[in-house]
């Protein structure tokens, strides 16, 4: 079975962008939705009826939602030690592949990135029994890759000040730490020459959101791509980032 997967970050739950989203979600016809700053559950009930994937689930004041056209066996929120958000594993109806969805904490500095590196080890450390069996990591990881450029001449002053302060860069631990646990980098592995930019969307210059999947399923990534479609819309400040995944190899 072929699933085609969205992550997309809505900023700030979304509310009053429902029909722009929708918009979006539509164009793309995704199987599932994996969904960041999804923290109004109004919002999602009518992105799922707007955009005809019925099955949904979000909390209150959670970060990560979900819409599906497939039904869903299981879904769990789970709050690793230290993290800024929960995370989200979803089971789809008839596999026994799953889907995490995360939101790492925010902020270009240095602090910032070892907290990343903190909440993304306690995350596989929560995960490790499936380690063995097919999974995908999806979401915003709100950090760079090794060998991204950081123009932090495009941030705003604020977060320049951050950058200064820490040692005029950020480090790249996370996204390394990733490659280091045997996942490869979706997006990376099929353009491993494009920039992949996903933020903000009126100036793209950062790749913020992830696709991740253990090495030994690599082949079972058919496609990864930068949804650029959605710069058109004010539906949010991140671009979706839209994924094939086969299921059963």
């Amino acid at each position: 079975m072929i699933v085609k997967l969205l992550s997309y970050n809505i900023r700030f739950g979304g509310r009053g962008r429902e029909r722009e989203l929708a918009q979006v979600i539509r164009s793309v016809a995704p199987d599932l939705v994996v969904f960041q700053e999804a923290t109004d559950t109004r919002v999602i009930s009518r992105l799922a009826n707007e955009t005809n994937l019925p099955f949904w689930s979000a909390r209150p004041e959670h970060s990560i939602g979900y819409i599906s056209r497939l039904d869903i066996a299981h879904h769990e929120w789970h709050y690793p030690a230290g993290a800024k958000h929960s995370f989200l594993e979803i089971v789809l109806q008839g596999s026994e592949a799953r889907i995490f969805g995360l939101h790492l904490s925010s902020t270009f500095s240095k602090w910032s990135e070892r907290r990343r590196v903190r909440e993304i080890t306690s995350l596989l450390a929560s995960i490790k029994r499936h380690q063995e069996g097919f999974h995908v990591l999806v979401g915003d990881f709100n950090t760079l890759a090794p060998g991204e450029i950081l123009d932090v001449r495009r941030m705003p002053a604020w977060i320049r000040g951050l950058v200064w302060l820490s040692g005029r860069d950020i480090q790249r631990a996370t996204i390394q730490l990733m490659r280091d646990s045997g996942y490869i980098d979706g997006y990376r592995t099929l353009h491993p020459d494009e920039k992949g930019y996903t933020f903000p969307v009126w100036d793209p210059h950062l790749r913020l959101d992830y696709v991740f999947l253990p090495k030994q399923f690599a082949a079972q990534l058919l496609s990864c791509e930068v949804v650029s479609e959605a710069a058109k819309t004010r539906a949010s400040d991140h671009l979706p980032l839209l994924a094939e995944v086969e299921l059963d190899a």
